[in-house]
């Protein structure tokens, strides 16, 4: 009987999907904010095309082959975790892999996967202290996507196997330790059309937008197609996080003509795009890309 339910268990991790590679984020308290236009309308999606070589791709890993790089979760290394012990960040910064958060009394709750363990498991001290007394970790030295699902995948059919269980927090519907990403919304617009006179500035529209709301990016493109790699690259960041973010689409000439020179002039910021946080401009795509790396984006927008 004990059999047949380990491989109950085993077909059930096949139908759940692992968490993605991210930090793990709480979703800011969203402010007030003021009325703009926003866009309705679903966005045209647009293919890149690569100019580079082609190369091919690489034969996948096996299942075994990863596992054997990662240490068992029965072998692997302990942390403790308290609001006084950073010991984890330290020992782990920018490291990526997989970990498992253990309670107070042992008991395994949540087997997670990330590009920065030491980022995501600080997101889950502070937002369940109490179901985060130590966490094990495994670290992949080459990661990708493939690597890190199958060694989560490994972890999870190791403890299935030994306790005839899911951790709680891999349960399907269980946002207690993960809580997904917000759902896309649409960009904002800061005017009706480029034919409507304006009876406000359009650099007062800019200073009202990014201070009466906690995360606005400015992009070239909208959130759902970007149309630069730069713009890409942090509406992916932000997505990661988790973060509740407004965007405006700086091409945009028809709802949002002239905003790229009035921003250049508001922000003294040359490039695109540009993220606000708390009314304060972070900077471009290569900050963010820098604090994301670091693990310092979870505290900026918790702030």
């Amino acid at each position: 009987m004990a059999t047949t339910n380990v491989n109950i268990l085993r077909a059930t991790l096949s139908s759940i999907q692992p968490p993605h590679p991210r930090h793990y984020s709480l979703s800011p308290r969203r402010l007030p904010s003021f009325s703009l236009f926003s866009s309705s309308s679903s966005s045209l999606s647009l293919k890149l095309t690569s100019l580079s070589p082609f190369k091919p791709l690489p034969k996948p890993r096996s299942l075994s082959t990863v596992s054997a790089a990662v240490p068992k979760l029965a072998d692997s290394v302990s942390f403790p975790l308290s609001p006084e012990n950073d010991a984890i960040g330290e020992e782990l910064t920018s490291s990526a892999g997989v970990y498992a958060v253990f309670d107070t009394k042992g008991d395994l709750q949540f087997i997670g996967l990330s590009r920065n363990v030491a980022a995501s498991v600080d997101v889950h001290r502070k937002k369940v202290p109490e179901l985060c007394s130590f966490v094990k970790v495994g670290v992949i030295d080459e990661p990708d996507r493939e690597s890190l699902t199958q060694a989560w995948k490994s972890w999870m059919e190791e403890h299935i196997e030994a306790t005839g269980k899911i951790p709680p927090g891999n349960e399907t519907g269980n946002t207690t330790i993960f809580r997904p990403p917000p759902q896309k919304k649409s960009d904002l617009r800061l005017t009706p059309g480029r034919q409507t006179q304006l009876t406000v500035p359009l650099e007062e529209l800019i200073d009202k937008l990014v201070k009466e709301n906690k995360v606005v990016a400015f992009i070239k493109g909208s959130r759902n197609a970007p149309q630069c790699g730069f713009s890409q690259r942090v509406v992916g960041i932000l997505n990661s996080q988790g973060v509740d973010y407004e965007s405006v689409d700086v091409l945009d000439d028809e709802y949002n003509n002239g905003l790229r020179e009035t921003l250049k002039n508001y922000s003294n910021w040359p490039t695109f795009p540009q993220v606000f946080v708390n009314g304060e401009l972070v900077g471009g795509c290569d900050i963010l890309t820098s604090m994301h790396e670091k693990g310092e984006l979870a505290s900026l927008f918790n702030e």
